[in-house]
């Protein structure tokens, strides 16, 4: 049976707000089954937003999943190192992990003892991205939830250690730190299979997840798998999972010829490894950028290769990281070639460099969710997962449009989660409750075509927003969540403070210096070897 959240005769008088548009009485978006069961996968701080919202919106059941041990997702600093990224890299479907599943026709739980931890709860856990001399990239009055304001006079620069603890501490306020005993979340628990749930009579009716635990022990690690059902599904595990390295000729030859000399930025943890080293940096974004700062007094020389910019992006978006290089860093062009025969590396330019000790790849992450092998599917009608620079349909990329149950967070890049989770967050908890009201597919596809199209076609620009088009979208949010709690109940809430522009004005101008923008030529064409955009090196 088709539920509809709402009444028929209100949806006409749903305003036409940025992504909407006036709706005809009988387009609203329909859900199969109603939501009383939520699940989140992920406690970061998207993961912990979402909890608030939905444990407050009144469902009967909200379930939060999380791989590791603690709260605060990529905050959580460790020594531990990830696993060597593959190169090549893996396919998107299983970028990030492949999905460990209990032998079939067991009963359920079932589980199995393993001697030794190392690598098996280092692949469970995925340790995080982060360095030991981190801080973040934005202004503390910017990178806060609003419920919980950085106390006065908090220096605008955080270390890594302060905001892991701002999250669970946020995580406590809520009632779901590792410590809490709260049976509404399951820690060391991985998601390994989301799959479509069907009700006695063969009609669709919800999800299933197929869960795995990890308990680890003097001798070795105890693994225990079980299943749970739910109505809806909230994908909170960020955009920093699978890492990415281009696949540049030659660079698999190089990997085997000189084992251990290629590290992705997110094993990269202190500078004292690369003492003395020629050193060659793969791209010109946030982690690239502050990493080669971090290893110049150590190192006997630095090159720092990057790509052309993506003409699709605003021009100063990736401009900015490379103001912060130390100018005895050599910027060189884009790599056209390994040759592991004579250990030298040829650029797009024809420059061959010779010397390099060690390669540090700082060109981002892909978008991967292996407990969804269905929205991976590139044979399929809409898949959300291609070739993992992008997501596809989804609705304002927070919403899947074909399966309205399944809801994104912060997987924009541009913008700040800490912020902007918040407004999905109600977003979803509103739509799955009944209390607010989205127009139908028909008209979600169009909006959504529309959308790509103004970003550029697909390709990493289509998760980027900015400052401009975060600030529409929040405004957007705003009066379409107010207007709807007008009609269906629940509290107001507000949009951005007009602080938070001369606050990052006065951060950028404190970071990168005085900002010049590059203009496009009569053909639109940016002319520049030396700059990248975003993620994407």
């Amino acid at each position: 049976m088709l539920v509809r959240h709402i009444l028929p005769t209100l949806v006409a008088s749903v305003a036409a707000y940025r992504w909407q548009e006036p709706l005809p009485s009988d387009d609203a978006l329909e859900f199969q089954w109603p939501v009383k069961k939520v699940a989140i996968i992920g406690a970061g701080v998207s993961g912990l937003i979402a909890y608030r919202e939905l444990s407050q919106a009144g469902f009967d059941q909200v379930r939060v999943f999380e791989r590791d041990d603690v709260p605060g997702g990529n905050w959580h600093y460790t020594e531990e190192i990830p696993l060597d990224a593959p190169i090549p890299n893996a396919d998107p479907s299983v970028g990030d992990y492949v999905p460990s599943l209990p032998p079939p026709g067991v009963s359920l739980p079932f589980e199995r003892e393993y001697d030794g931890q190392g690598a098996r709860w280092r692949e469970h856990r995925g340790p995080k991205p982060v360095w030991e001399s981190l801080e973040s990239n934005a202004p503390a009055p910017i990178q806060q939830i609003s419920e919980i304001p950085w106390p006065s006079g908090t220096p605008w620069h955080i270390p890594h250690r302060t905001l892991a603890r701002y999250l669970r501490a946020f995580a406590s306020f809520h009632g779901v730190n590792s410590n809490d005993a709260n049976p509404d979340i399951e820690y060391k628990t991985r998601v390994e299979l989301v799959e479509k749930r069907y009700d006695d009579t063969g009609a669709e009716h919800g999800w299933t997840l197929t869960l795995k635990r990890l308990d680890q022990s003097e001798s070795g690690v105890k693994a225990t798998w079980w299943t749970e059902d739910f109505d809806a599904i909230v994908v909170a595990t960020g955009r920093y999972n699978a890492p990415n390295i281009p696949g540049i000729d030659g660079l698999e030859d190089w990997a085997g010829k000189f084992p251990g000399s290629i590290i992705h930025s997110r094993q990269y943890r202190r500078p004292q490894p690369f003492e003395n080293k020629t050193v060659l940096v793969v791209g010109g974004a946030t982690s690239a950028v502050e990493i080669s700062r971090d290893i110049t007094p150590f190192t006997g020389k630095i090159y720092q290769s990057v790509r052309a910019p993506n003409s699709k992006l605003p021009f100063e978006a990736g401009r900015l990281q490379l103001f912060r290089l130390p100018s005895n860093v050599s910027v060189v062009p884009e790599i056209r070639r390994f040759h592991a025969s004579n250990s030298s590396v040829e650029l797009v330019n024809g420059t061959f460099l010779l010397g390099v000790d060690r390669i540090i790849f700082g060109t981002g992450f892909r978008y991967s969710f292996p407990f969804l092998p269905q929205f991976h599917n590139s044979s399929a009608a809409n898949p959300v997962v291609t070739d993992g620079t992008h997501l596809r349909s989804l609705h304002e990329d927070f919403l899947s449009i074909e399966e309205p149950t399944i809801g994104f967070l912060s997987m924009n890049w541009g913008m700040q989660s800490f912020t902007y989770a918040e407004y999905l967050s109600l977003a979803l908890a509103k739509l799955w409750s009944g209390k607010a009201v989205l127009p139908g597919k028909a008209t979600l596809w169009r909006l959504y075509e529309r959308r790509v199209q103004e970003r550029g076609g697909y390709g990493r620009q289509t998760q980027f927003l900015g400052n401009a088009r975060t600030a529409a979208n929040i405004r957007s949010f705003v009066g379409w969540l107010n207007d709807a709690a007008v009609k269906f109940g629940g509290r107001q809430i507000d949009g951005q403070t007009k602080d938070l522009d001369e606050i990052s004005k006065v951060w950028g101008l404190a970071r990168f210096g005085e900002i010049f923008t590059q203009p496009a030529d009569e053909n639109g064409v940016v002319e520049s070897l030396d700059w990248v955009h975003g993620r994407d090196w």
